[in-house]
Protein backbone atom coordinates (compact mmCIF):
# COMPACT_ATOMS: atom_id res chain seq x y z
CA UNK A 1 0.00 0.00 0.00
CA UNK A 2 1.64 3.29 -1.24
CA UNK A 3 2.10 6.29 1.22
CA UNK A 4 2.83 9.84 0.96
CA UNK A 5 3.40 12.65 3.06
CA UNK A 6 2.07 15.70 1.70
CA UNK A 7 4.06 19.19 3.23
CA UNK A 8 4.06 22.48 2.54
CA UNK A 9 5.10 26.03 3.26
CA UNK A 10 8.56 25.47 4.81
CA UNK A 11 9.80 29.30 4.31
CA UNK A 12 13.53 28.89 4.44
CA UNK A 13 14.33 32.12 5.71
CA UNK A 14 11.64 31.69 8.63
CA UNK A 15 11.76 28.13 9.09
CA UNK A 16 11.09 26.40 12.30
CA UNK A 17 13.78 23.86 12.60
CA UNK A 18 12.36 22.14 15.59
CA UNK A 19 9.97 20.96 13.03
CA UNK A 20 11.77 19.94 10.37
CA UNK A 21 14.01 17.65 12.50
CA UNK A 22 10.40 16.21 13.38
CA UNK A 23 9.45 15.56 10.01
CA UNK A 24 12.84 13.79 9.46
CA UNK A 25 12.29 11.62 12.23
CA UNK A 26 8.69 10.99 11.41
CA UNK A 27 10.22 10.35 7.60
CA UNK A 28 12.88 8.04 9.01
CA UNK A 29 10.21 6.04 11.03
CA UNK A 30 7.47 5.81 8.95
CA UNK A 31 9.85 5.50 5.83
CA UNK A 32 6.96 6.66 3.14
CA UNK A 33 7.45 5.92 -0.08
CA UNK A 34 7.85 9.89 -1.10
CA UNK A 35 7.08 13.45 -0.16
CA UNK A 36 4.86 15.80 -1.86
CA UNK A 37 6.01 19.38 -1.31
CA UNK A 38 3.19 22.05 -2.35
CA UNK A 39 5.29 25.06 -2.26
CA UNK A 40 6.66 28.07 -0.39
CA UNK A 41 10.14 26.32 -0.12
CA UNK A 42 11.36 29.81 0.77
CA UNK A 43 10.35 33.18 2.43
CA UNK A 44 12.25 35.46 0.24
CA UNK A 45 13.32 33.96 -3.04
CA UNK A 46 16.78 34.21 -1.85
CA UNK A 47 19.69 32.07 -3.13
CA UNK A 48 20.61 31.17 0.27
CA UNK A 49 17.37 30.53 0.96
CA UNK A 50 16.96 27.90 -2.13
CA UNK A 51 20.50 26.34 -1.00
CA UNK A 52 19.25 25.81 2.49
CA UNK A 53 15.76 24.12 1.29
CA UNK A 54 17.22 21.79 -1.07
CA UNK A 55 19.98 20.52 1.26
CA UNK A 56 17.38 19.57 3.42
CA UNK A 57 14.94 18.39 1.21
CA UNK A 58 18.04 16.02 -0.21
CA UNK A 59 19.09 14.97 3.47
CA UNK A 60 15.30 13.25 3.66
CA UNK A 61 16.84 10.25 1.72
CA UNK A 62 13.33 9.78 -0.20
CA UNK A 63 11.84 10.97 -3.08
CA UNK A 64 10.59 14.61 -3.04
CA UNK A 65 8.49 16.21 -5.59
CA UNK A 66 8.63 20.10 -5.58
CA UNK A 67 6.13 22.59 -6.81
CA UNK A 68 6.59 25.98 -6.62
CA UNK A 69 4.62 28.78 -4.59
CA UNK A 70 4.29 32.48 -4.27
CA UNK A 71 6.98 32.57 -2.33
CA UNK A 72 9.41 30.98 -4.31
CA UNK A 73 10.25 33.89 -6.85
CA UNK A 74 12.61 36.42 -6.43
CA UNK A 75 10.79 39.13 -4.08
CA UNK A 76 9.32 42.60 -5.17
CA UNK A 77 12.89 44.71 -4.86
CA UNK A 78 13.86 42.36 -7.04
CA UNK A 79 11.67 43.38 -9.70
CA UNK A 80 13.66 42.59 -12.70
CA UNK A 81 14.24 39.01 -12.31
CA UNK A 82 11.22 38.78 -11.02
CA UNK A 83 9.84 39.53 -14.25
CA UNK A 84 12.07 38.60 -16.76
CA UNK A 85 13.49 35.44 -14.51
CA UNK A 86 10.73 34.23 -12.45
CA UNK A 87 11.44 30.74 -11.77
CA UNK A 88 15.46 30.57 -12.16
CA UNK A 89 16.11 29.62 -9.07
CA UNK A 90 13.24 27.24 -8.18
CA UNK A 91 13.88 25.51 -11.55
CA UNK A 92 18.06 25.13 -10.25
CA UNK A 93 16.13 23.55 -7.24
CA UNK A 94 13.77 21.35 -9.39
CA UNK A 95 16.99 20.08 -10.62
CA UNK A 96 18.37 19.38 -8.00
CA UNK A 97 16.50 17.55 -5.35
CA UNK A 98 13.13 16.98 -7.47
CA UNK A 99 11.98 13.39 -8.13
CA UNK A 100 9.00 11.87 -9.93
CA UNK A 101 6.94 9.36 -7.42
CA UNK A 102 8.11 6.51 -7.79
CA UNK A 103 4.64 4.81 -7.70
CA UNK A 104 3.28 3.29 -10.69
CA UNK A 105 -0.76 2.90 -9.55
CA UNK A 106 -0.20 6.45 -8.59
CA UNK A 107 0.01 9.78 -10.63
CA UNK A 108 0.58 12.55 -9.77
CA UNK A 109 0.34 15.66 -12.31
CA UNK A 110 1.62 19.53 -11.69
CA UNK A 111 -0.60 22.05 -11.97
CA UNK A 112 1.27 25.85 -11.26
CA UNK A 113 -0.88 28.60 -9.89
CA UNK A 114 1.83 30.86 -9.28
CA UNK A 115 2.47 33.96 -11.13
CA UNK A 116 4.92 36.61 -10.92
CA UNK A 117 2.60 39.70 -11.91
CA UNK A 118 -1.12 39.83 -12.31
CA UNK A 119 -4.18 42.52 -12.63
CA UNK A 120 -4.73 42.94 -9.32
CA UNK A 121 -3.42 44.48 -5.95
CA UNK A 122 -2.14 40.79 -4.46
CA UNK A 123 0.20 38.64 -6.25
CA UNK A 124 0.14 36.12 -4.00
CA UNK A 125 -2.97 34.85 -4.69
CA UNK A 126 -3.26 31.97 -6.95
CA UNK A 127 -3.91 31.73 -10.64
CA UNK A 128 -4.74 28.96 -13.08
CA UNK A 129 -3.39 29.56 -16.48
CA UNK A 130 -5.15 27.51 -19.29
CA UNK A 131 -1.14 25.84 -20.47
CA UNK A 132 -0.68 24.83 -17.41
CA UNK A 133 -4.33 23.10 -17.10
CA UNK A 134 -3.75 21.53 -20.49
CA UNK A 135 -0.03 20.71 -19.10
CA UNK A 136 -1.75 18.85 -16.15
CA UNK A 137 -4.78 16.83 -18.00
CA UNK A 138 -2.03 15.59 -20.91
CA UNK A 139 0.19 14.34 -17.98
CA UNK A 140 -3.25 12.14 -16.67
CA UNK A 141 -3.95 11.07 -20.09
CA UNK A 142 -4.15 6.96 -20.05
CA UNK A 143 -3.42 6.89 -16.07
CA UNK A 144 -4.63 3.82 -13.84
CA UNK A 145 -4.70 3.56 -10.45
CA UNK A 146 -4.88 6.79 -8.13
CA UNK A 147 -4.81 10.41 -9.55
CA UNK A 148 -3.64 13.48 -8.37
CA UNK A 149 -2.61 16.91 -8.68
CA UNK A 150 -0.59 18.90 -7.00
CA UNK A 151 -0.77 23.21 -6.97
CA UNK A 152 0.59 25.57 -4.06
CA UNK A 153 -2.92 27.72 -3.85
CA UNK A 154 -6.17 25.86 -3.18
CA UNK A 155 -8.20 25.74 -6.74
CA UNK A 156 -11.27 27.39 -4.02
CA UNK A 157 -10.76 28.37 0.07
CA UNK A 158 -11.30 26.26 2.18
CA UNK A 159 -12.90 26.80 5.40
CA UNK A 160 -9.26 28.51 6.41
CA UNK A 161 -7.91 31.81 7.66
CA UNK A 162 -5.83 32.15 4.96
CA UNK A 163 -7.12 32.07 1.46
CA UNK A 164 -5.95 31.36 -2.01
CA UNK A 165 -8.40 33.31 -4.29
CA UNK A 166 -7.38 31.28 -6.78
CA UNK A 167 -8.21 32.70 -10.41
CA UNK A 168 -9.59 29.84 -12.82
CA UNK A 169 -9.63 27.44 -9.82
CA UNK A 170 -13.04 26.42 -10.09
CA UNK A 171 -12.86 25.94 -13.94
CA UNK A 172 -9.64 23.74 -13.09
CA UNK A 173 -11.53 21.63 -10.44
CA UNK A 174 -14.28 20.67 -12.43
CA UNK A 175 -11.61 19.85 -15.50
CA UNK A 176 -9.91 17.14 -13.12
CA UNK A 177 -12.42 16.09 -11.54
CA UNK A 178 -13.47 14.80 -15.15
CA UNK A 179 -9.84 13.53 -15.81
CA UNK A 180 -10.92 11.29 -13.19
CA UNK A 181 -8.52 12.81 -10.41
CA UNK A 182 -9.29 12.00 -7.34
CA UNK A 183 -7.48 14.98 -4.97
CA UNK A 184 -5.95 17.86 -5.55
CA UNK A 185 -3.20 18.40 -2.90
CA UNK A 186 -2.19 21.99 -2.10
CA UNK A 187 -0.78 24.31 0.87
CA UNK A 188 -0.35 28.16 1.49
CA UNK A 189 -2.72 29.17 3.53
CA UNK A 190 -0.47 26.90 6.46
CA UNK A 191 -3.55 25.34 8.25
CA UNK A 192 -4.71 21.88 7.53
CA UNK A 193 -8.30 20.85 5.27
CA UNK A 194 -9.71 18.24 3.99
CA UNK A 195 -13.25 19.06 1.33
CA UNK A 196 -14.58 17.66 -1.13
CA UNK A 197 -16.36 19.90 -3.68
CA UNK A 198 -18.76 19.69 -6.25
CA UNK A 199 -18.22 20.00 -10.00
CA UNK A 200 -20.26 20.06 -13.25
CA UNK A 201 -18.03 16.83 -13.55
CA UNK A 202 -18.63 15.22 -10.12
CA UNK A 203 -17.08 15.28 -7.31
CA UNK A 204 -13.48 16.24 -6.37
CA UNK A 205 -11.44 16.33 -3.22
CA UNK A 206 -9.47 19.31 -2.29
CA UNK A 207 -6.58 18.61 0.53
CA UNK A 208 -4.28 21.21 1.97
CA UNK A 209 -1.45 20.10 4.31
CA UNK A 210 -0.10 23.15 6.99
CA UNK A 211 3.35 24.88 7.46
CA UNK A 212 6.41 23.90 8.53
CA UNK A 213 8.09 26.99 9.55
CA UNK A 214 7.37 29.77 12.29
CA UNK A 215 4.35 31.45 10.39
CA UNK A 216 1.95 29.30 11.59
CA UNK A 217 -1.81 30.48 11.90
CA UNK A 218 -4.44 28.00 13.38
CA UNK A 219 -2.46 25.00 13.78
CA UNK A 220 0.60 23.68 15.43
CA UNK A 221 3.62 22.71 12.39
CA UNK A 222 2.29 19.93 10.40
CA UNK A 223 2.49 17.60 7.61
CA UNK A 224 -0.40 14.90 5.74
CA UNK A 225 -0.20 11.31 6.15
CA UNK A 226 -1.42 9.77 2.51
CA UNK A 227 -2.20 6.22 2.55
CA UNK A 228 -3.77 4.15 -0.52
CA UNK A 229 -4.81 0.82 -1.66
CA UNK A 230 -7.25 0.30 -4.62
CA UNK A 231 -9.99 -1.78 -2.20
CA UNK A 232 -10.28 1.35 0.21
CA UNK A 233 -9.28 4.73 -1.26
CA UNK A 234 -7.45 7.55 -0.38
CA UNK A 235 -6.97 7.70 3.66
CA UNK A 236 -5.60 11.09 4.73
CA UNK A 237 -4.07 12.02 8.41
CA UNK A 238 -2.94 14.83 9.77
CA UNK A 239 0.18 15.00 11.70
CA UNK A 240 1.02 17.65 14.04
CA UNK A 241 4.10 18.53 16.17
CA UNK A 242 4.39 18.59 19.76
Amino acid sequence: MPQLFHISDLHFGAEDRAALDWLKQEIARGRPDAVICTGDLTMRGTVREFDAAGDYLLSLGIPVSIEPGNHDMPYYWEMVSRLRRPFARFEALRARAHSDLPLGDVTLASLPTVTPAQWRINWSKGCVKQPALNAALRRLEGAQGLKLAACHHPLVDADTHGTGSTRGGRRALAALAGAGVSAVLSGHVHDPFDLNVETENGPIRIIGAGTLSERTRATPPSYNRLDYAPETGLSVAVRAAG
